[in-house]
């Protein structure tokens, strides 16, 4: 079974939706859906590139920067992504890195009427 997305909608405002997702190490994050059709990275953001809740690519622009193989990983995801999401990058950013990229969507939990 795929686990369901977890949205918080932010009012009408116009702010963007935010899901829940959890790191290999049970660590959850709440990173912030960014338009995939008009991407563009912030240098002080850590991103999620992502095909239906499985993690394709996981970095910033640093890694982009500094490893060749990182940038021909991200273009293949950019290539197949449904969905792009961020977060402000965490001091320990390698660590959040290697905890995302095997994380997946918290499932939502609903309330059943009795």
């Amino acid at each position: 079974m795929v686990p369901m997305m977890v949205v918080f909608e932010r009012g009408d405002s116009g702010r963007s939706r935010r899901s829940e997702w959890q790191g290999r190490s049970g660590r959850r994050y709440e990173l912030t859906h960014d338009n995939l059709e008009n991407f563009a990275m912030r240098e002080t953001d850590l991103y999620v590139i992502a095909k239906g809740g499985l993690p394709l690519w996981v970095g910033s622009t640093e890694e982009l920067v500094a490893d060749p193989m990182s940038r021909t990983r991200c273009r293949l995801a950019l290539d197949c992504a449904t969905e792009v999401l961020r977060m402000p990058a965490p001091h320990d950013r390698m660590a959040a890195i290697w905890d995302l990229e095997n994380a997946y969507p918290v499932q939502a939990i609903t309330a059943q009427a009795a």
